[in-house]
Parts: structure tokens; C-alpha cells; sequence
């Protein structure tokens, strides 16, 4: 049978300066494998340089005029450390296998003349290895995308909260009367436009201290997390929405206008840290969206239904009697950075991170909205579980 390639099946480059040797491993094993073959080191690192990722495995002969295998090895291993590496040899020295292992870092030996059945296994191998090497890898750039955008998540998040705790530090700073010769000691005076203005500014400062300190350990734990091997961890969700309730810097009497209801709480499939922001956001859109707004409120939903389509089974809801969102910036909320709010630092990057972070543990995110009337987002979750209200 003839092998047919494809993205599945990486190649195996076969080195050897013989041309009967190169002959019999093509026809040998290219019924399961495809073989592409080179008579020396120069056209063999030629053919990496073309075509690099076109190949998984590589074997080599040790004996070969100009470059010997182990200089190939050691170039592959310095410029192509996806390329899983196997030495055949007919000279079983020991400095010859020592040096394979810890100059070329060789998966196997082959001894010469080349066994057609163990050299079959140990293609397979080698290929086993180099997949799961391709999997790691693309799981680890996965983690690094997630924290790169987390990250820069993070910092949009923490400036505006920092630039206000600043504003409040500088307005009390500036209140300050220094002290007159007769002064007495340990007693600092500041000036007040009105009773308690001061004590009101350093309370909205902690708050907003507060909620940047639970963003970064937010972040932190999104880091550790990030790391293989990392146990997965699970929340309630009324849990999550009662940190916000609990860690969420509302501005004056926002924190009145917020109604949380939950009717039949689940576990999350997700972690705290990343749904934590999630859930941040869609609050802070939806406060912003009141400012100014008559009898505001947001509602605040936990629900599941084992009754519901598959994926729609439990979810958490962010409600609110706002301006509503024009159609033509709904239908781009979650597929590219649009805002309503670009004059206040708005990035539209907001909702976007929040469908990556529903995406990637398998739930979805969906905005509703009527002018005049309201935006109603919910959050959709394969539930762990769940238990009645």
C-alpha cells in the first residue's frame, strides 16, 4: 500500500552516503512512512533548511565522508530540536553511543545492518514521541497566549481604579496645612470643603486599592495555573458573584442599584481568577452604562435547567435598564474592539477577552440588547453540578 501524506504524518529523513542503503530503508518503509532520503550531512541540513517543518524524525548514518552523523546530530539538535533523532550505526563503540546521547541527544541506536522490524518500531516511537512533543508544545503557546492577554487585560483594568486612588491620595495631600510654630505634635490638620470629604476620599481610595489588589492576585494565580501539571479548581458560581458583590469598587451608591439572585446555583467549570474578571467587566459596563440614568439597576442572575439545550444548562446573567447598544455595534461586540466609550478610555477590547475566556472552557457568552430598554449578557456553562437556590 502506498502511503499518502499528510499534515498527520510527518516525514522521516533517512541519511546515508550509500546508495543501496537509502534505496532499501525508502522501499522498505515506505509503505507506513514517508521517506525522503539524503546522501550526506550538507544535503541533508539542506533539505531542513527548505523544508524544516515538513519533517518529524530523522536517521542517520555514523560513517559518511566530509560531515559524520554526529556533527549532523548535533547541528539538527542546535537548529531543529523538533526533529526527533535516531543514529544507525555499524561501529558500536562506546564513546560513539555516549557521544550520540549527550551531543546529539539520539532517541535510539540503531546497529547496522538495520533490522526491518525494529527499525519499524522504533520509526513509531520516535513519531509517538515527536507528537506528543507537537501537543505539548502547542498546549504551552496556548497558556501563553491566555496570560499575555490576561495580562494585558490586567493593566487596561488596573488604570483606570490606580489613576482614581491616585487623584483621591493628591486631593488629601493638597488639603494639608502645615503646622504653625505652636502646633501640637502628632496632630496633622488638612482643610475640608465639607465634613467628612477627606474620610470619604481615603474610603473610595482603599476600595479602589482593594479591588487592584484582588485583580493582581487575580492575575498571579493565572500564572501559576498556567504552569503543566497545574491542578484544575472549580467555584460556585454564587460564589463568584458574591466576591463581586464583595471586591467590586462601586462608586457611591452603585453598590444599592445591584440585585443578586440566585435560583439554582452550579459549580463552575472554569477557574475564579479569569471568570472573576469576566464577571468585573460586564459589571463595570453595565454601571457605566447607568451613569446618569433614573431609578438604575442591575440584576444579577445565577440559574441552571437540566432540561435545557446542551451548553445552555446553567448560567449567569448581568442585567440591566440602561440606553441599550445600537445594532451596529452589537453585532460586532465580540468579534472585533468596538466601544460607545472611547472618550473615557474605552478599548473595546472588554467583551472580547471575555468570549476567549468562555471559549476556552468550552461555555459561550450572548448579548442582548434593546434601545432604550436595557443589555441583558449571559454567560452560558457546562455545569459540574448543580443544587436548588
Amino acid at each position: 500500500m502506498q502511503f499518502e501524506p499528510s499534515g498527520d504524518h510527518p516525514s522521516v529523513l533517512f541519511v546515508d552516503d550509500e546508495p543501496t542503503s537509502r534505496k532499501w530503508f525508502a522501499l522498505e518503509f515506505g509503505d507506513e512512512f514517508r521517506v525522503v532520503t539524503a546522501g550526506s550531512a550538507d544535503e541533508a541540513l539542506r533539505i531542513l533548511g527548505d523544508r524544516n517543518s515538513e519533517f518529524g524524525v530523522l536517521v542517520t548514518d555514523y560513517r559518511m565522508p566530509q560531515q559524520d552523523g554526529m556533527k549532523l546530530l548535533r547541528a539538527v539538535q542546535r537548529d531543529y530540536r523538533h526533529v526527533i533523532r535516531l543514529l544507525a550505526t555499524a561501529y558500536a563503540e562506546k564513546d560513539v553511543a555516549i557521544a550520540a546521547v549527550n551531543q546529539g541527544k539520539v532517541l535510539r541506536i540503531l546497529e547496522k545492518p538495520l533490522d526491518g522490524e525494529s527499525t519499524r518500531e522504533a520509526l513509531r516511537e520516535a513519531l509517538s514521541v515527536y507528537r506528543a512533543q507537537v501537543l505539548e508544545r502547542a498546549v504551552n503557546e496556548g497558556r501563553v497566549a491566555a496570560l499575555r492577554e490576561a495580562l494585558g487585560f490586567l493593566a487596561h483594568e488596573l488604570n483606570t481604579p490606580l489613576a482614581t486612588v491616585r487623584g483621591y491620595v493628591g486631593s488629601v495631600a493638597q488639603r494639608y496645612v502645615p503646622p504653625g510654630p505652636d502646633a501640637p505634635k502628632g496632630i496633622a490638620q488638612f482643610i475640608e470643603d465639607h465634613p467628612g470629604d477627606l474620610v470619604t476620599a481615603l474610603e473610595r481610595a482603599e476600595r479602589r486599592a482593594l479591588y487592584c489588589q484582588s485583580l493582581v492576585s487575580t492575575f498571579v494565580q493565572s500564572a501559576r495555573d498556567a504552569y503543566p501539571d497545574a491542578q484544575p479548581q472549580s467555584i460556585a458560581a454564587s460564589s463568584l458573584a458574591g466576591a463581586l458583590l464583595d471586591e467590586f469598587p462601586f462608586e457611591d451608591n452603585e453598590r444599592s442599584c445591584v440585585a443578586l439572585d440566585v435560583r439554582h446555583d452550579f459549580r463552575l467549570p472554569g477557574r475564579r481568577d479569569l471568570l472573576y474578571l469576566v464577571l468585573c467587566t460586564l459589571a463595570k459596563n453595565a454601571l457605566l452604562a447607568l451613569r446618569g440614568r433614573s431609578q438604575p439597576h442591575v440584576w444579577l442572575e445565577v440559574d441552571s435547567a437540566s432540561d435545557a439545550p446542551a451548553g445552555r444548562q446553567a448560567w449567569i446573567r448581568v442585567r440591566d435598564n440602561g440606553p441599550g447598544i445600537p445594532p451596529e455595534v452589537l453585532a460586532k461586540l465580540t468579534r472585533e474592539p468596538v466601544t460607545t466609550r472611547a472618550a473615557s478610555g474605552g478599548s473595546g477590547m472588554g467583551l472580547m477577552f471575555c468570549q476567549r475566556v468562555m471559549q476556552a472552557i468550552g461555555g459561550a457568552i450572548e448579548v442582548h440588547s434593546t434601545l432604550g430598554e436595557g443589555t441583558m449578557v449571559t454567560l452560558f456553562f457546562q455545569p459540574l453540578g448543580s443544587t436548588p437556590g
